[in-house]
């Protein structure tokens, strides 16, 4: 198969560098963006020939403009591209302050957004391309906690689902990635606590808190192969729009959809008939 250009985000560590490395690996050409890019040197000495490095801000549209732009102009198109970068924040929606859920929705859900607009053009130019969306399986079933990055996750499949009927006549195909927990530095690195405690949630979300800090980095799902399979997604010619990925999320994602026709089905009597 003919070698792609990919486009990045969050390529300094976890999910986003397992799938530049991996595209690599797959003889691909890679525009790799973080935030620093000191932090890509590794990764572009391993195929400096294949990989350039790009200073990128998820919540900077301008700046997402300018280097989309700019990867263009050297590379002329870009075949795939992988909206990974995020973070969490782990509090109970009353723990969060104003600013917390602003940077919390822009970075996964408005920032995402502005990137793929950015990224769009020059795909439907050229009737071909890939988008494809790292979420989380909160996105589908949340939890206690997570009610700004889960509903931030939730938004963003919601608009997908619609791009993705758009832009299909096009030739560009789009698919959305729901991992399990991951064993990357997401966690650690990655996951804000909320501005305040309140102790009336110390049995929710601060159990919930408490549980995901004693499972860093013993999380069950590999990054490295989630990160073949998206390869391995991104050369297929009628990719899905969804993927769980991992034993926790796929039964996750089951139990959700067993509880969501049951309530459909309870109230169905006396829900359909609101009908003129």
């Amino acid at each position: 198969m003919t070698p792609q250009v990919w486009f990045i985000t969050g390529c300094s560590s976890g999910l986003g560098r397992a799938v530049a490395q991996a595209a690599l690996a797959a003889g691909d050409t890679v525009v790799a963006t973080a935030r620093d890019p000191r932090t890509l040197d590794a990764l572009v000495a391993s195929a400096p020939d294949r990989c350039r490095p790009y200073a990128l801000d998820i919540t900077n549209t301008q700046q997402m403009r300018d280097v989309v732009q700019r990867a263009l102009g050297v590379h002329g198109h870009i075949d795939v591209l992988v909206s990974n970068a995020g973070a969490g924040l782990i509090a109970a929606l009353e723990e969060c302050s104003d600013e917390q859920i602003a940077r919390n929705i822009a970075t996964n859900l408005t920032g995402p957004l502005q990137l793929i607009r950015a990224v769009l053009p020059a795909m439907r130019a050229r009737r071909s391309g890939h988008v494809i969306v790292i979420s989380a399986i909160a996105a589908l079933s949340n939890h206690e906690g997570f009610s700004v990055y889960g509903g931030a996750k939730a938004g963003l499949e919601a608009a997908m689902e619609a791009v993705a009927v758009e832009v299909k006549p096009l030739g560009i195909r789009t698919t959305l990635v729901l991992p399990g927990p991951t064993r990357t530095d997401f966690i650690s690195k990655s996951l804000e606590a909320g501005a305040m405690t309140i102790p009336d949630y110390a049995p929710t979300s601060g159990k919930f808190g408490t549980f995901l800090r004693s499972i860093s980095g013993k999380q069950t799902g590999s990054a490295e192969k989630v990160a073949s399979l998206i390869v391995e997604l991104s050369r297929e010619a009628t990719p899905p729009l969804r993927i769980v990925t991992g034993k926790y999320a796929t039964q996750r994602a089951k139990a959700k959809l067993r509880t969501l026709t049951a309530e459909i089905e309870a109230w169905e009597s006396r829900a359909m008939p609101t009908d003129f």
